[in-house]
């Protein structure tokens, strides 16, 4: 009862923080190399790429006590595109 406690806790609190839109405003910034991934689950990814943002929302969910705004900055920093 904990973990689904926790699982639902947390899920409302990326839903309250925007985390998904922040991400997709994130993969859309060509400033950022936000490229896929490889994935082994083969039946939710036929193609074996998991897009940029259902990995960072996987990381998050399975990390309820990670901040999210904290997560972010630092993702957009490792992320810029250096010339």
């Amino acid at each position: 009862m904990l973990s689904q406690y926790t699982r639902t806790a947390t899920i409302q609190r990326l839903l309250e923080g925007e985390v998904r839109e922040k991400l997709e405003l994130m993969q859309s910034d060509p400033t950022l190399n936000t490229t896929t991934s490889y994935s082994a689950n083969g039946s939710l990814y036929p193609d074996h790429e998991m897009p940029f943002v259902d990995k960072h929302i996987a990381y998050l969910m399975n990390h309820p006590k990670v901040d999210y705004t904290q997560y972010l900055a630092n993702l957009r920093l490792m992320l810029k595109v250096r010339r």
